[in-house]
């Protein structure tokens, strides 16, 4: 019969192998967005008025990268605190890196489209939707790991609290940013920076600014 110290292998070699397979998937994730950068073929004649040219590419880009880091930084003080997973757990967090690979096809459609009426819209909508399904996934995977007791049993009741508000997707702010992009696409693409950026921000700076206003 296996001992409790066998199920405790089993279930790090489990964790080890499940954020190994994250990492490596938003490491790709990551890398195609910048592929998605160029300049048209024969632009070497006024090479810096193309280059120019390219800005819906790198607004794109930079919002993009800034989303998947910032999911990935969630991701990861989310496995920091995690004792084992389960079966459900895995298949959600394939869930999550299902939305994650995808995230270059709205971003380069979101490009490609910026500065067109109808079509900027679409891809600013289809852009918000998909950045609002992996905040959710995250903060679904943490609740989840929460309610199934899959978290060290020594974590300080405080620091889970933290990575709880950390994940929180913030529904509303993402549901205006696809309303708005509905009318003005550019003006949602920076919300989403701005709410990316505020993921991004470490979290002694936020308790910080907090306590001061406090």
């Amino acid at each position: 019969m296996p001992s409790d110290a066998d199920d405790d292998r089993f279930s790090a070699l489990r964790t080890t192998r499940m954020e190994a397979f994250s990492d490596g998937v938003f490491a790709v994730a990551i890398t195609l967005l910048v592929l998605e950068i160029s300049v048209p073929a024969g632009s070497e004649d006024d090479l810096l008025r193309a280059v120019g040219d390219q800005w819906p590419s790198y607004l794109a880009y930079v919002v993009s990268f800034a989303t998947v880091g910032a999911v990935w930084l969630g991701h990861s003080a989310m496995t920091n605190y995690l004792h084992h997973v389960d079966d459900l757990f895995l298949r959600l967090n394939l869930l999550l890196l299902l939305v994650v690979g995808f995230l270059p096809f709205p971003t380069r459609l979101l490009a490609q489209t910026i500065g067109h009426d109808a079509g900027g819209k679409v891809a600013a909508t289809l852009y918000g939707c998909s950045l609002l399904a992996a905040a959710s996934l995250l903060s679904v995977l943490w609740s989840y790991a929460r309610r199934r007791a899959l978290v060290q049993r020594d974590a300080a009741g405080h620091e889970t609290s933290v990575v709880t508000r950390r994940l929180t997707p913030g529904l509303a702010f993402y549901a205006v940013m696809i309303v708005l992009g509905l009318f003005l696409p550019v003006a949602a693409v920076f919300g989403y920076l701005a709410i990316a950026v505020f993921y991004l921000a470490p979290v002694h700076l936020l308790r910080r600014r907090s306590t001061s206003v406090g």
